[in-house]
């Protein structure tokens, strides 16, 4: 079993790739992850079946929740109940975000 995890090597590997996110840890009790949304990229996440937490390293925009809009800056962490619509949208930088599931990313 693996213990350590190194985010800024995935990070390095999603910004070269056609790829936007990567689960790193995928158990039954939690998930994690790190997304990176270049300017212009869609966010096609679907509504998840576990409650989620994304906190954000760096960049901006927005993410949606709900139909509510939250402006993204760096520092801030948002909370997304399982089963509700919320997509990343409207940044200008690369946005770099770890995601976190109360249960198995699915």
């Amino acid at each position: 079993m693996k213990f350590e995890f190194d985010t800024r090597k995935y990070i390095d590997e999603l910004q070269k790739s056609s790829n936007y996110f990567h689960t790193f840890i995928n158990k039954d009790t939690l998930a994690a992850g790190v997304l990176v949304l270049q300017p212009g990229e869609k966010d096609t996440q679907a509504p998840h079946d576990s409650d989620e937490l994304y906190y954000v390293i760096r960049g901006n925009g927005y993410l949606k929740i709900d139909k509510k809009d939250y402006a993204i800056e760096e520092g801030k962490t948002f909370f997304v109940p399982k089963n509700t619509e919320h997509y990343f949208f409207g940044n200008t930088k690369d946005l770099v975000v770890i995601y976190f599931f109360g249960g198995p990313d699915s």
